[in-house]
């Protein structure tokens, strides 16, 4: 009884094409890697270096059917001006006011209250983000 070979011999008939195929992928893969790498430390860099403005949602409270106080801590560069935007929500979700806020004082950090008119009883209040100007 013969047994039967089901590979070449080892060594004879240089290298296999899937081993040639390996090798370039793990090339690709590792460009490609570094490529992200460097994508996600400059959108890092963009977003702590250039953001100029930054706020904090510190509480928000439903005062009536038709009003809603949303207290915010801004920090920002001293000479930065920029708007803030914020939304109060329903309880089904439908949105029921919306406001920018200005952001033009001189201070580097700012704790202030503002008001938003809503249409309909709000549930949630939320900071959507700050840009500058």
């Amino acid at each position: 009884m013969s047994a039967v070979r089901e590979q070449l011999p080892e060594g004879r008939y240089g290298r296999s094409a899937d081993e040639r195929a390996d090798r370039r992928l793990r090339v690709v893969g590792a460009v490609l890697g570094v490529v992200f790498l460097g994508v996600m430390g400059w959108f890092g860099w963009y977003y702590v270096v250039d953001n100029k403005i930054s706020a904090e949602m510190i509480k928000f409270e439903v005062v009536s059917d038709a009003e809603v106080q949303v207290h915010l801590e801004i920090r920002k560069d001293e000479d930065a001006k920029g708007v803030c935007t914020l939304r109060s929500r329903s309880e089904d979700g439908t949105e029921v006011a919306r406001k920018d806020v200005r952001v033009d004082d001189a201070a580097s950090r700012i704790d202030h209250v503002f008001t938003l008119r809503t249409t309909a009883r709000a549930t949630s209040a939320e900071l959507i983000g700050c840009t500058a100007r």
